[in-house]
């Protein structure tokens, strides 16, 4: 049994509170679960035995160096490759979710298939992987990392310590108990700000106010944050609530990166037509409209016009020209600037210019994820 497996993977967790009578909170994500001996939170892979909270540990259900760009981070160390692990469970249950059979384990019988593909491992054999594959990003990713936030530590320990960077990939339903347990080793924070209708929070499984929150604490606490809106038709594109996300996100600081996404249809939510490039072409501007310096229309390469580059929110010169994943050219200064007015460039760019890893149009099918073998 898949459960029976998972349990068997897992150590005491620290993001939790002993309450009476055996009781426990976990702090681990905004539900806050209440759990009691014998039962598991929302996310299905925390659990109380006796009093005890315990977590995953020890295992990934997928590993792959992926490129930056894929997470994606537009403003961290373009052109680089980032090893992305993942376990299984989520605290949402999305209809439309990419990756369901990794985080609707132990939710839906049908992700039950996701235990063929766990995997013992170290924290150390994380790091090593990632090094011989020339990543120099770590990345929690695939299922929601809040969840399994106690191993995600004890890899980003070790990576921190090889000088890699690390960050979150996440649906943003944090606690401030999480970011700061997460702070000394994360660089980068990926929201997805899915909805500004808490109503349509709430069928996803989640509360609109904590991603809002999290956006806010990730950035007072210093972490490099870019926002994700799925664009789809129907659900939230309307001009009304593209508007206000990004406005939300520009009332933090217009200099956090907002992509917008195109929907296609998977899981349980075929109903919505596919989102067009039109479509994202028209959430990117209403992006520019409400203030924000950096929008971009992701995942229809070469299908959004201008959309896909970086330009300096001061001057406009065109400062990274991308294709997808592949950056084509890099133009900003050693120390993260403009080159033609000297405009700095929020993010986390590489030290100097010549380790940007450059590529051609031809690069768009093989600037892919890579398989950790």
């Amino acid at each position: 049994m898949l459960a029976d497996l998972l349990d068997s993977m897992t150590v005491e967790g620290e993001l939790y509170e002993h309450l009476e009578n055996g009781d426990v909170r976990c702090n681990a994500c905004g539900h806050r679960c209440l759990i009691r001996p014998g039962r598991r939170g929302i996310c299905k892979v925390r659990f109380n035995r006796e009093g005890v909270l315990y977590v995953p540990w020890g295992y990934v259900a997928a590993l792959q160096s992926d490129p930056t760009e894929k997470k994606p981070f537009y403003h961290l160390l373009p052109g680089s490759d980032t090893l992305t692990f993942g376990m299984l469970g989520c605290d949402f249950h999305c209809d439309y979710c990419q990756n369901w059979v990794s985080s609707q384990a132990l939710r839906d019988p049908a992700s039950d298939v996701a235990g063929a593909y766990i995997q013992q491992v170290t924290p150390e054999d994380m790091v090593r992987h990632g090094l011989e594959m020339g990543a120099k990003v770590v990345g929690s990713s695939y299922n929601e990392p809040l969840i399994t936030s106690e191993w995600a530590a004890a890899v980003f320990e070790k990576a921190v310590a090889a000088d890699l960077k690390c960050v979150y990939i996440s649906n943003g339903n944090a606690t401030p108990e999480v970011l700061d347990y997460l702070n000394p080793y994360l660089v980068g924070f990926k929201v997805d700000l899915k909805t500004m209708q808490d109503r349509q929070y709430r069928r996803l499984g989640g509360v609109l106010q904590n991603v809002l929150d999290t956006i806010r604490l990730a950035y007072e606490r210093e972490i490099w944050v870019e926002v994700v809106t799925l664009v789809v038709p129907g659900f939230n594109d309307s001009t009304e609530e593209l508007m206000d996300a990004a406005r939300f996100i520009a009332s933090i600081s217009a200099d956090i990166p907002w992509h917008v996404s195109a929907f296609r249809k998977n899981y349980k939510m075929t109903d919505p037509e596919n989102t067009t490039s039109a479509a994202l072409i028209r959430a990117a501007e209403i992006g520019q409209e409400a203030g924000l310096h950096y929008v971009y229309a992701g995942n229809l390469p070469g299908r959004v016009g201008e959309y896909e580059h970086t330009f300096c929110p001061s001057c406009n010169k065109r400062l990274i020209e991308r294709l997808g994943y592949v950056i084509l050219s890099y133009h900003l200064t050693d120390d993260g600037a403009c080159p033609q007015c000297g405009t700095e460039i929020a993010g986390i760019w590489p030290l100097s210019a010549s380790e940007v890893r450059l590529g051609a149009v031809d690069d768009l099918f093989s600037r892919r994820p890579r398989s950790v073998r």
